[in-house]
């Protein structure tokens, strides 16, 4: 029988979609999105649309994670529901994009507010070591990986808390900020910058899905994942809100607009010089439990793919503690590369369009397995089926439209890793040794 040590517990599984989903985006995304929306209901609109989109979708994961209860993520989903190629595609997207590049945008982000208190502090040397040593550690045992993640969530969820109660508090004067809709307001939904803004949102809401890449290594996966993943998302959703109503209302639209450091520039306003810089600190701290999710949940669809591609069999190898040793060593790696060669801005354009579409196909798989196999077990069942669905699909697709009209280039990068990852399926089939 297996012990209780052989699995990851709900506590860390929650932790690990909270600190998946608590990243660079929320700390970055209003800069951006203020360069076309100047309205604080519609920026918090999209913010709660955001939510509402990963609510639907983490329902939706719920279903498939309860009824296919294997690690892997949408790799295990696309595999099983459309084709063992759509899901090496889906693997291959979440080594090279899913988590790599956000764990790289995490790093990247860490070190810039490191530097924001220490000018002379390097970036780029100092994003390599946080990912060298973290990745390290999750070389370790699961427990000692469990511990980590546990701790430093409970320090970021702490930390956020405190930042925004302290920012409010000291605060001179808040923003004389219009909280109710007016008329022209209206005209911005719909727009392509309402659009573009709202992957940013979704990009931020990204990791909702993280605990479906180790459901095998959670104990009783059915009946625990779906609580999971809603109470993550839902506690995600919440805090969110939260700091956009703060940081619309301690600093002036006008500072933030085109801004990638927004917390240090909203704690400026705040409490002064001095203050930002200890806010630095603190989210270059946050960012770290970021990192580790991304290093612990991304190297669990490379093992899955390695115990079935023959060719990748070396991404499977567990070490005596049940670490997927090689498949964490492959992920740190690539994240070393795009953090030397990439931009920060791409990174969050280019993985949201992929990430959008993968998620997208598993959603709409769930349709596909209910009409194709209607008598399959399924400990938990979608509430209100189909519409969670249909809106996660609708909005989803609706973004990806506006991406190809406004970030052609980006879309086009995307649609390259996605053929790259087919032909890289078609030759490792090819290369298989006949049965």
């Amino acid at each position: 029988m297996a012990q209780s040590s052989d699995f990851f517990s709900s506590r860390t599984a929650i932790t690990l979609v909270v600190a998946n989903m608590i990243g660079t985006g929320v700390f970055t995304s209003l800069g951006f999105q203020l360069l076309d929306i100047r309205s604080a209901p519609i920026i918090l609109a999209l913010w709660f649309i955001g939510g509402i989109v990963a609510l639907c979708g983490a329902l939706c994961y719920a279903e498939l994670g309860a009824a296919l209860p294997r690690s892997g993520g949408e790799y295990n989903f696309l595999s099983r529901i459309y084709h063992p190629s759509a899901g090496f595609v889906s693997g291959w997207v979440s080594v090279t994009v899913g988590f790599s590049a956000p764990t790289a945008a995490a790093a990247i982000t860490a070190a810039t507010y490191f530097k924001s208190v220490f000018p002379s502090a390097p970036v780029m040397p100092i994003g390599l070591c946080l990912v060298a040593i973290i990745g390290f550690l999750h070389f370790g045992s699961r427990r000692g990986s469990a511990n980590f993640q546990q701790l430093f969530t409970s320090v970021k969820i702490l930390l956020i808390l405190v930042f925004i109660g302290a920012a409010w508090w000291q605060v001179d004067q808040l923003q004389a900020v219009l909280w109710v809709p007016v008329v022209q307001d209206f005209s911005l939904v719909g727009t392509g910058g309402f659009a573009v803004a709202l992957i940013y949102v979704n990009y931020a809401y990204t990791g909702w899905n993280a605990a479906t890449y180790l459901s095998g290594e959670v104990e009783n996966p059915a009946q625990a994942l779906p609580r999971i993943l809603i109470i993550g998302t839902a506690l995600v959703t919440v805090l969110y809100l939260l700091l956009h109503a703060m940081f619309l209302s301690v600093a002036p639209m006008s500072a933030m607009a085109g801004k990638a450091d927004i917390g240090f520039v909203v704690a400026g306003f705040a409490f002064g010089e001095t203050g930002a810089k200890v806010v630095g600190v603190m989210l270059s701290i946050l960012l770290i439990s970021t990192v580790s999710a991304m290093l612990l949940a991304g190297p669990r669809a490379l093992q899955v793919m390695g115990q079935d591609f023959r060719l990748f069999s070396w991404l499977a190898k567990e070490t005596k503690s049940g670490v997927p040793a090689n498949a964490v060593g492959l992920q740190v790696a690539i994240t070393l590369l795009l953090i030397m060669t990439s931009s920060f801005e791409s990174i969050i354009i280019f993985s949201g369009t992929v990430l959008a579409l993968n998620s997208l196909l598993t959603v709409l798989g769930l349709l596909v397995l209910r009409l194709r196999e209607p008598q399959l077990p399924r400990p938990f069942r979608l509430p209100w089926y189909p519409l969670p669905l249909v809106v996660y699909s609708v909005i989803v697709s609706w973004t990806l439209v506006y991406l190809v009209i406004e970030r052609p280039i980006e879309v086009l990068w995307a649609v390259g890793i996605i053929l790259l990852g087919l032909l890289t399926y078609f030759v490792s089939t090819k290369l298989e040794p006949s049965k």
